[in-house]
């Protein structure tokens, strides 16, 4: 049996930076950053590898369907040139960034 390690979130439930609500789905780059589709809080965290707070790198500003808001997010992808691709699932779209 492997041991796990924790890479974001485990601060309970909440919109801290140390905290996700409900996170969906997840992303790992290439520098083995954690991107995470943080639903509840309708905003993607990205988390560097280490850190002990993660970045609000889309939305985070309510859930509206404003072109800087999220509506329960979920799937994500990362290109190779960082570009950002977010399944804003409640808005019906796919957000690019």
């Amino acid at each position: 049996e492997k041991n796990y390690t924790l890479v974001a979130g485990g601060n309970g439930q909440g919109d801290g930076l140390n905290q996700l609500n409900e996170p969906r789905y997840l992303f790992v780059d290439r520098d083995h950053s954690v991107y995470v589709s943080d639903n509840l809080n309708h905003r993607v965290m990205k988390w560097n590898k280490g850190a002990k707070e993660g970045i609000v790198v889309a939305g985070g500003q309510g859930q509206r369907n404003a072109l800087t808001q999220l509506y329960h997010p979920n799937g994500i992808f990362v290109d190779t040139l960082g570009t950002r691709f977010v399944a804003d699932s409640s808005n019906h779209r796919v957000m690019r960034g």
